[in-house]
């Protein structure tokens, strides 16, 4: 049996780069608070919290006085940066520099059509930590939308300036998109704009994951549960591989997932380390004589 790890998956820049900061923090043996999990995977976050990365909430942020604390590459709203100027707090920033870019074109144009009395729309999920980001540009004026249901929220005899959390599927966009354009026509209303602010690196790996299933006889996706870029992804190797199986460490494996089996595809999310993905591949490795 072969075991193949997908050469495409694992941590996207942002995520890398936000980690490597908190590790050259923590290798001076200084403390460190990062607003939230570093990244939405629960082994990861263990491994660098033993390392002394702490997390924390905005509530417990509130509190803090003359400290470090990491900004994680989702990127906060400028209250942040407003309150650590007022404690003390030291910043490492280490917002993805895609995000920080989104948020200073987002804001830009909530500044024109404010004007207008237009209305920024937001395609993310609730309570995503980008999202919370994006939406402090706005100072909470945004709309976000998620589902079909949530297009009722918009005004369309209004402007309209759409723009989408970097880590939702393109696809999906375009589809919302057309349907918030459908509905505006019906009213008279052109005054649409469309941004498409989806991080490529993460949107083509729906691509690449959908030929990398096709290639293994089962595939084994490694998570965290809390990823909303694992749960999109994992879907894209269930629906061409029906044999896919989500796992967030070795301890979830059922080998008998094994059995009558080629080869294995060991992939994984943005916020999957290939630590992790390489752990999994060392854990089949001893069975597969066995099996066989």
């Amino acid at each position: 049996m072969k075991i193949t790890i997908d050469d495409n998956s694992g941590f996207c820049f942002g995520v890398q780069y936000a980690i490597e900061m908190a590790e050259d923090v923590l290798n001076n043996d200084e403390k460190l608070y990062c607003l939230g999990d570093i990244v939405h995977n629960e082994v990861e976050v263990k491994r660098l919290a033993d390392m002394g990365l702490q997390s924390i909430s905005h509530e417990e942020f509130v509190n803090l006085k003359n400290c470090k604390v990491l900004i994680r590459a989702h990127g906060e709203p400028p209250s942040t940066y407003q309150l650590a100027m007022q404690n003390n707090i030291e910043l490492i920033d280490a917002s993805c520099p895609v995000v920080l870019k989104l948020q200073n074109r987002l804001k830009n144009s909530y500044d024109k059509i404010e004007t207008k009395k237009g209305q920024l729309v937001i395609f993310g999920l609730p309570g995503h930590a980008e999202v919370r980001g994006l939406d402090g540009q706005t100072n909470g004026n945004s709309i976000l939308i998620t589902t079909d249901e949530d297009l009722d929220k918009i005004d369309y005899k209004l402007p309209i300036a759409l723009f989408s959390q970097t880590t939702k599927s393109t696809q999906a966009f375009y589809a919302m998109g057309e349907k918030i354009r459908e509905r505006a026509a019906l009213v008279g209303n052109s005054d649409i704009q469309f941004n498409d602010t989806i991080c490529r690196q993460v949107s083509n790996r729906d691509i690449q994951l959908q030929k990398f299933a096709t290639e293994h006889t089962i595939i084994l996706f490694v998570s965290g549960k809390k990823s909303s870029n694992g749960k999109v992804l994992f879907n894209v190797c269930k629906n061409i591989n029906t044999r896919s199986y989500f796992v967030s460490d070795t301890s979830e494996i059922d080998l008998n997932w094994l059995k009558e089996t080629d080869s294995v595809g060991i992939c994984g999310a943005t916020s999957t380390p290939l630590w992790l993905m390489q752990k999994v591949a060392l854990f089949l490795a001893p069975t597969v004589s066995a099996i066989a």
